[in-house]
């Protein structure tokens, strides 16, 4: 959901949902814009969040399986991650990208995923939902994570 080709986030009914928004602490003004953008959608959604601030990206995945089994109906990550000169970029973000992955797909549950792969601070700061931003990852990833919840609730009751 980005740029040009982005849906729509029409207003989703989620009340009822429990949402833990797994935030990494790494950058805090793009790390804090992405956070006030979930809440915000999140809020607007009619859901309810606790916030689980954790120290960077690579303990998102574990943090998000210990939400989503301890009852969180969606949990949302948040994080940044800015290439540098080392390999660490690609460890980074593969374990991250992975790792949340493997929870979404292991509890059944949506996770969804706010965390920015970066070439610069720059990018980070227009998808950050921030004043002058392009865009708002943060309330995409809440709006995902929300929108998929309440999909898998119907599906279940349905079934």
């Amino acid at each position: 959901m980005s740029g040009a080709g982005a849906a729509e986030r029409g207003l989703v009914d989620g009340s009822g949902i429990r949402v833990a928004v797994i935030a990494g602490q790494w950058h805090d003004v793009i790390a804090n814009g992405l956070l006030a953008g979930a809440q915000r959608e999140i809020e607007r959604l009619g859901a309810t969040a606790q916030v689980v601030p954790v120290p960077g990206s690579f303990e998102l995945p574990v943090v998000a399986k210990v939400a989503l089994e301890s009852g969180f109906d969606a949990a949302v990550a948040l994080g940044v991650i800015i290439r540098g000169g080392t390999p660490h970029f690609e460890y980074v973000s593969d374990a991250a990208t992975s790792g949340l992955t493997k929870v979404a797909i292991e509890t059944g549950k949506p996770v969804g995923f706010g965390v920015l792969t970066l070439d610069d601070e720059q990018q980070g700061i227009d998808r950050a939902g921030l004043p002058g931003s392009k865009e708002d990852k943060g309330a995409e990833a809440a709006h995902a994570a929300i929108a998929t919840a309440v999909t898998l609730r119907e599906l279940r009751t349905n079934a």
